[in-house]
């Protein structure tokens, strides 16, 4: 339009910009960007900052030429309708986010399902992924091991299944299941019940097992237990069934957050106060458990952290094709609120 003023385009910043504002060689931020792993880790801090600093974003197709990669890798969720409420998800992302932006590496966010395993499968071998993290998966999911077996790149939330050879990252379930237990035995609870995620998941079985395992060492060997699914509703019905056949019980762990968020409204119509006459933990340390009346008490898994360095493992993967497979377990927290 007339006597519209147009901004003049914005000039991208280039390596040497940003070589000048770290200190270094216009060469040691190529490879930095390009991520050879040989590079000193406090100058690829000093780089990282200078690159944010600049607001330097990298030539894709440029380092695609050279690179001979996608610059693309897959974070592969559960085919499940709770991940749209379950906050666990969006916390993952978040954490996964946080590392491939800085280094322009597009995110591709899918669901499981057999028709995504045969397009993630080609899109690995073809080179239009560099590599996948797989979120959640089951024990019947053939997935992973088809992924490890290919020697595709790959990441595992959680620990594998069986005696499967892949990289995974994961919390030390048992060590957070124990937390509870002490923390229950510690208030004078003695009975003590449990509702389990889907014994289908590893995680689920871990933080079951190891919570009564440390109940067993506690003194309190009878701890009843019910399965959920991770979802709200699956936690109301099992603590529906707990108290059915326990009404006396006065001690809850729940193996997510969320499940717990479903549980507590089914203890309040049943005349049981949380925490006067029952206490409630739950497991995450989710938005959900600061919107439960009253405030969870429950065990933290640093999601955000766990995501971040299973991107930081799946870029070493393909950096490195050859390293060796690998886990990072992370050590759980307790947070103290006012169900327990």
């Amino acid at each position: 339009m007339p006597g519209e003023l147009v901004a003049p385009p914005q000039k991208a910043v280039t390596l040497e910009e940003v070589a000048r504002v770290a200190g270094v060689s216009r060469a040691t931020v190529s490879r930095v960007v390009n991520r050879v792993p040989t590079v000193d880790s406090s100058i690829r801090e000093t780089v990282q900052q200078a690159i944010d600093a600049t607001g330097y974003r990298p030539n894709l197709a440029a380092r695609s030429l050279v690179t001979r990669r996608a610059g693309s890798v897959a974070l592969v969720l559960p085919n499940e309708g709770r991940i749209f409420g379950d906050p666990f998800f969006g916390r993952v992302v978040e954490g996964a986010m946080g590392v491939v932006q800085p280094l322009g590496v597009h995110l591709v966010v899918t669901l499981a399902g057999s028709s995504t395993h045969e397009h993630l499968v080609a899109d690995l071998r073809q080179g239009r992924l560099d590599g996948a993290i797989l979120i959640h998966t089951h024990s019947g999911d053939p997935l992973p091991s088809m992924l490890a077996n290919m020697r595709l790149p790959v990441v595992l939330s959680g620990r594998p299944v069986g005696r499967l050879r892949i990289s995974h990252v994961d919390v030390d379930q048992a060590a957070g299941a124990r937390l509870a237990a002490e923390h229950l035995v510690g208030l004078g609870r003695r009975r003590v019940a449990t509702i389990s995620g889907p014994l289908e998941n590893p995680a689920a079985i871990d933080r079951l097992e190891g919570f009564r395992a440390a109940m067993a060492d506690l003194g309190v060997v009878d701890v009843p237990w019910t399965e959920g699914d991770f979802s709200s509703e699956s936690g109301a019905r099992a603590a529906e069934r707990l108290l059915a056949e326990h009404p006396d019980l006065d001690g809850l762990f729940v193996a997510s957050d969320l499940m717990a968020h479903g549980a507590l409204p089914v203890l309040r119509r049943a005349g049981r106060r949380v925490p006067e006459d029952v206490s409630v933990v739950g497991f995450d340390d989710s938005s959900s458990a600061l919107v439960c009346d009253p405030p969870l008490t429950t065990v933290r898994q640093p999601v955000e952290d766990m995501a971040a360095e299973m991107v930081r493992l799946l870029l070493d993967h393909i950096d490195r094709p050859n390293r060796p497979v690998s886990s990072v377990v992370f050590a759980p927290t307790f947070v103290v609120r006012q169900s327990a």
